[in-house]
C-alpha cells in the first residue's frame, strides 16, 4: 500500500496542473474510489468538480480520463468551496451554526429553519431567543448575538414569533403564608446574631420537554435554510440509542457524537436559584460548550432528530426534534 501510494501521489503532482485547467474542476487529491456509492479498496486520483456535466456536454480534452498513467481516476462533486466564515461573524443571508441571539442575552446559536403555515422561522431555545421567559413575543432578535457585537438596530434580523415557556423550580415563591413564616424567622434569627437568613422557594418540579422558540426573519432573503459546514437538512428522523450525530454551533463549529443515552430525565440549572426538570431527552458525549445551544442536532444523513440545550464538560443534552415540532407546531 505505501509504495502504491507513493506511485500515485507522484502521478498526481505531474497531472494536477492540467486536471486544475478543466472546467468546473476545483480540486485533486489521492483518496479511494467511490463505486456505485461505495469506498472501495482502489487508491485513485480524486477530481473534486463543482457540478457532474455529463460527458456528452463537455469536449474531450474537457473530460477527466478513466486512468492516469495507468492509475483509476474518480469525480467527485464537492460544489463551489470557499472560504469558511467564523460562527461568530454577521452574515446575511444566516445559515444555521451562527451567532445569534435575544437583545438581552449573551450569544446562542441559529439552530435552523423551520415552517409554519406556510412561513419560515428560525429555531433555536428559549434561553436564545426569549431570555428564559423573559422576552416579549416581538422582541428583536440579532445575529450575531449581542457577545459577539450585535447591536440593535444595525443587526437586527428577526423578531420573537413564540417559545415554549420552561417551568423553573427554586425561584421565590409568591406565597404570603410562606413568606410570612420565613419573615417571622428570619427576624428571630437576626435578633440572635445570626447572620443566616432563610427564603421561600417553589418546591413543587414541573416538568419540561423541550427549551426551544422560534423568530420571524425580518426578510426571507436575510436566512438560508443550509447550516454552516454540514449543507441542507435532509428531512428529519428519531434518535436512537447509539446513533452517529453532528452538529455545527456558534462555539466548537462542526463536532461530531454518538446518542449514549436515551429516555434521559434531567434536572438543568438556569441560574444559582433556578433548576428545570427536563425528561424524554437525548444525551451525547462532550460536543459541545457553552453559546452551543440552539444547535441544530442531525443524523449521518443530515436529518434532524434534536435541539441541543445544554451540557457539561462531559455531556451534551438534546430535546427530541418531534416534541419541538408539536410543542411550536413546525416542521423542517
Amino acid at each position: 500500500m505505501a509504495n502504491n501510494l507513493g506511485l500515485v501521489k507522484e502521478a498526481l503532482k505531474r497531472n494536477r496542473g492540467k486536471l486544475l485547467q478543466m472546467p468546473n474542476v476545483v480540486a485533486t487529491g489521492v483518496g479511494y474510489k467511490i463505486t456505485k456509492g461505495q469506498k472501495t479498496s482502489t487508491v485513485s486520483i480524486v477530481c473534486s468538480v463543482s457540478q457532474k456535466v455529463a460527458t456528452s456536454k463537455l469536449s474531450s480534452q474537457d473530460i477527466v480520463p478513466a486512468t492516469l498513467e495507468g492509475i483509476p481516476t474518480d469525480v467527485v462533486q464537492t460544489g463551489i468551496i470557499r472560504a469558511l466564515p467564523a460562527p461568530t461573524d454577521r452574515l446575511r443571508p444566516a445559515p444555521g451554526g451562527v451567532s445569534i441571539g435575544h437583545r438581552d442575552i449573551t450569544a446562542g446559536t441559529l439552530g435552523c429553519l423551520v415552517e409554519k403555515n406556510g412561513q419560515k422561522f428560525i429555531l433555536s431555545n428559549n434561553h436564545v431567543l426569549a431570555n428564559s421567559n423573559q422576552a416579549q413575543i416581538g422582541d428583536p432578535i440579532l445575529q450575531p448575538g449581542p457577545y459577539d457585537g450585535g447591536t440593535y438596530p444595525d443587526d437586527h434580523i428577526a423578531d420573537l414569533e413564540n417559545f415554549v415557556p420552561i417551568e423553573l423550580s427554586g425561584m421565590p415563591t409568591d406565597c404570603e403564608i410562606a413568606n410570612g413564616i420565613v419573615g417571622f424567622l428570619n427576624g428571630i434569627a437576626k435578633l440572635l446574631g445570626s447572620s443566616t437568613r432563610m427564603s421561600a422557594v417553589k418546591t413543587q418540579q414541573t416538568e419540561n420537554l423541550v427549551d426551544a422558540a422560534i423568530a420571524r426573519p425580518l426578510k426571507p432573503d436575510d436566512v438560508t435554510d443550509e447550516i454552516l459546514q454540514i449543507g441542507p437538512i435532509q428531512g428529519s428522523a428519531e434518535g436512537e440509542l447509539g446513533m452517529a450525530i453532528k452538529k455545527s454551533g456558534r462555539t466548537t463549529g462542526l463536532t461530531a457524537g454518538t446518542i449514549e443515552q436515551v429516555d434521559v430525565t434531567v434536572n438543568v440549572q438556569y441560574s444559582e436559584t433556578q433548576i428545570a426538570v427536563f425528561t424524554d431527552q437525548l444525551m451525547a458525549g462532550a460536543m459541545s460548550q457553552g453559546g452551543d445551544s440552539g444547535s441544530a442536532v442531525l443524523d449521518e444523513n443530515s436529518r434532524l432528530v434534536g435541539l441541543l440545550f445544554a451540557g457539561s464538560d462531559t455531556t451534551t443534552v438534546i430535546n427530541r426534534i418531534e416534541n419541538v415540532f408539536s410543542a411550536l407546531g413546525v416542521t423542517v
